[in-house]
């Protein structure tokens, strides 16, 4: 059910995909655990094998419980179309590969998630697709390094473990001069914190599994466009098999509708966590979008509406021993993979395992943090016990 073009983003996410009077007043969309969908007559069955049916016929090829998640999502990006895959990695590799054929060339930014840059090197180069990486912080490399059979222009802001924020306008520009399609992926900011296509990008991808879900128990990706590419990223889509089951469908769409309140204190712990170690003797530097000493602050400032919970930073040199005290004994922070849960997260990363085009010579080890939902207060003191573990072994 549309709501109406004024309408506020966190009202969008309350009442968008919802229509309880077409569901006997139910507020939630019912569940449907569907494979076969049966047609009550030829005339029907046929009607369903057009391509311009949009109704249902196969479980695969999406429910009523499926719609209802999408056209959430398309309503709180102001677009027409809305893709539900199994994972945030499946929503990268199909946006892309509905764009391009072999002999294409793609550019993609160097701070990029890693493994779509492992997509690009170990999938596409073996169908004849070629990716180049691009200083994102320099638009002026993109604009030499585009081709004629430059289809695609791939976008992260803020970038992965590093948290530089590009001029998406300024990129998409280029690209679009020379009729390539810009894909981004908004996981960090959401729909909420930065308007993807009101500043020219063409395809969004979101892992679900993050800020959308935000229980830390789906696995689920999103692929959100305007009309005009929406065609070529569903059939993409359903060639290779991709869907989401009827469960992940519903708790997605159940973390939806308290995103805006979740992400809002994710910022708020966040940015105090940030200030609070941009002070201490032990941390060399914060990066975080929000802080002045991050890369591309100030196009942050412009561009986005918030911050997210996500951001790193840089130790001075220590032994592993010394890491490892640090990180063993914390208490609320988990160490591993994902992030955008209610939980609190702590993972070493190396920037210079993962970049081609620029470089990362920082001597300390890089922390990556998702401030989670807890009280800052004890989120800080088990970062201050960590920090005296660490003078205890020096």
């Amino acid at each position: 059910m549309q709501r109406g073009a004024k309408a506020g983003k966190k009202t969008l996410i309350t009442h968008a995909g919802r229509d309880p009077h077409a569901n006997h007043g139910v507020v939630n969309p019912p569940v449907y655990h569907a494979s076969t969908i049966l047609k009550p007559s030829l005339d029907a069955l046929e009607a369903s094998r057009k391509p311009d049916f949009t109704g249902f016929r196969y479980g695969r090829r999406g429910t009523p419980t499926t719609r209802s998640f999408e056209e959430a999502v398309a309503e709180l990006y102001g677009v027409e179309s809305a893709v539900a895959v199994s994972s945030g990695l499946a929503a990268i590799c199909c946006a892309i590969l509905s764009q391009v054929s072999a002999g294409d060339h793609i550019l993609i930014t160097d701070n990029v998630y890693f493994p779509t840059r492992k997509f690009a090197g170990g999938f596409l180069e073996r169908f004849g697709v070629e990716a180049t990486f691009f200083d994102p912080m320099k638009p002026e490399d993109l604009a030499e390094l585009i081709r004629p059979e430059t289809k695609v222009v791939y976008l992260e802001a803020p970038g992965t473990m590093t948290f530089e924020v590009c001029d998406v306008p300024a990129l998409a520009s280029i690209a679009h001069e020379q009729g390539a399609t810009v894909i981004m992926d908004n996981t960090w900011a959401t729909a909420l914190y930065f308007d993807a296509f009101g500043h020219g990008v063409d395809i969004v991808v979101e892992a679900v599994t993050k800020y959308i879900c935000g229980h830390s128990d789906v696995m689920m990706g999103v692929i959100v466009s305007k009309d005009a590419q929406a065609a070529a990223i569903r059939d993409t889509v359903f060639m290779q098999g991709n869907c989401s089951g009827p469960d992940d469908l519903y708790l997605a769409q159940r973390g939806l509708r308290t995103m805006a309140v979740r992400l809002a204190e994710n910022e708020r712990n966040a940015l105090a966590l940030a200030k609070w170690l941009s002070e201490r003797p032990e941390v060399d530097r914060v990066l975080h979008p929000a802080l002045p000493s991050c890369p591309g602050h100030e196009i942050w400032k412009r561009d986005f509406t918030g911050a997210s919970g996500l951001f790193s930073f840089l130790l001075k040199p220590l032994s592993r021993a010394a890491l490892a005290a640090f990180l063993d004994g914390l208490e609320y922070y988990g160490m591993g993979a994902s992030w955008g849960g209610y939980e609190s997260l702590i993972l070493p990363g190396d920037p210079a395992a993962a970049r081609t085009v620029t470089t990362w010579n920082e001597p300390g080890q890089l922390l990556r943090i998702h401030a989670g939902l807890e009280d800052v207060t004890d989120l800080k003191a088990d970062l201050d016990a960590g920090f005296e573990r660490i003078a205890a072994l020096a």
